[in-house]
């Protein structure tokens, strides 16, 4: 049934994940009229991202929504690279940050809490995020952005000064900046394990955040305030299908320890693993963020991070653009936040998952013994953790962002 109805807004956001909801949240703060949607019919529960990194920590805080990841989390201060056989490890203390962060530490938490705060944060501002939206149609009209919603057989469009792409990976809006998603898809399939064995009381010096080697391949183990999510591999022998059995999965488990070959285990999912970044981020009001400009490999946790950087830099490129007549606004945006992505997020990820997926025992160890030294004094540590937790991409790309204003 056509019902052709017609909404007007400053933003449209298509996409109600975390990116597209701290915009929204974002966006709200500022006074700037907004409307949310998502093609899902409710929101996602089950369990995604779960890796905070410092800088978002604080990014969070003006908005009122750190407490409710750290009330939800585990804080983790430092995290480690270990031999499985001999316990051998090199564990990295985030607490040298402390100068450059209110927040040193990581915390281990599902998205979920976080996108339902940012949720019932809108509801208290009087937004709706409006789920079981189709996008049909999209078309920059100039001075607008004309885009066709499909909603339980209503048919309506909404014409948006600027409209946003939060949409994830299989993103629809990205076809209206950039016909291009360039890149790669990993060779291996990661299987998702999560399990309540307390790992931490086998396992000598374990962190909440543990990349592991073992003889013939790699693992890691995540600690979430219940349970513990572990990353794991089909060995060289097995099929994927035979890899998902549950007791494929305790074999891998009691690998770990034996003591886990009887554990509860609670979700087996596999995933693929990404590297891919749109040609542009922006192409006149329509922008992009998050997923569906960049996908990165979960190793280090980067990709949330760094679609919650991109969703509030573009909030303030949007002011900009909206109250200024700022017409630089979005193309500084999507330069500043396209160069971080490439350069400290996709390409730091890229390195962090090679170096897991190494498994020559001579270059393992070297890489180790380079780690090691890293640690070994305050100031190559806090250089060091600057790039993995996020800080310096963050640093890069809000100086690109203020610096081009300047030309």
């Amino acid at each position: 049934m056509d019902d052709p109805q017609n909404l007007e807004t400053d933003v449209l956001i298509v996409g109600a994940g975390p990116v597209g909801l701290l915009a929204a949240n974002a966006l709200v703060e500022k006074s700037i009229d907004m409307y949310i949607c998502d093609k899902l019919n409710a929101p996602v529960e089950e369990l995604r991202a779960s890796t905070f990194h410092p800088p978002t920590l604080d990014l969070l805080e003006p908005l009122g929504l750190t407490s409710a990841v750290l009330e939800n989390g585990l804080k983790s201060p430092e995290w480690q690279i270990r031999f499985h056989e001999t316990g051998d490890r090199v564990v990295f203390d985030l607490s040298v940050l402390k100068a450059d962060t209110n927040h040193p530490y990581r915390v281990q938490c599902e998205q979920a809490h976080l996108a339902a705060a940012a949720r019932a944060k809108l509801g208290r501002a009087g937004i709706e995020v409006n789920y079981g939206c189709q996008v049909e149609d999209i078309v920059d009209k100039g001075a607008f952005v004309e885009t066709t919603l499909m909603n339980c057989g209503v048919r309506f469009r909404i014409r948006s000064r600027y409209l946003i792409g939060a949409d994830g990976a299989q993103s629809i809006v990205r076809g209206h900046v950039t016909s291009t998603f360039p890149g790669h898809t990993y060779p291996e399939t990661t299987i998702l394990a999560t399990t309540d064995f307390p790992f931490e009381n086998h396992l000598e010096g374990l962190s909440n955040i543990n990349y592991v080697w073992w003889e013939k391949g790699t693992f890691s183990l995540l600690k979430l305030p219940d349970l513990w999510r572990c990353s794991l591999y089909p060995d060289s022998e097995e099929t994927l299908e035979e890899a998902l059995e549950e007791a494929a999965i305790r074999r891998k488990l009691s690998r770990i320890t034996p003591e886990a070959a009887a554990c509860n285990i609670n979700v087996i999912r596999p995933y693929r693993v990404h590297m891919k970044i749109a040609d542009e981020f922006c192409r006149n009001r329509i922008v992009l963020a998050g997923d569906s400009a960049h996908l990165n490999s979960p190793s280090g946790g980067m990709g949330m991070n760094g679609g919650i950087h991109d969703a509030l830099m573009l909030s303030d490129a949007l002011e900009l653009s909206l109250r200024a007549n700022d017409e630089t606004a979005l193309p500084r945006y999507a330069a500043a936040r396209r160069a971080t992505a490439l350069e400290d997020i996709l390409q730091a990820a890229d390195r962090n998952r090679s170096r897991m997926q190494e498994k020559e025992p001579g270059k393992r160890r070297e890489i180790f013994n380079e780690l090691k030294t890293i640690t070994e004094q305050t100031e190559t540590a806090r250089s060091y953790l600057l790039k993995t937790s996020m800080i310096e991409g963050l640093r890069k790309s809000e100086a690109q962002f203020r610096e081009t204003a300047k030309i």
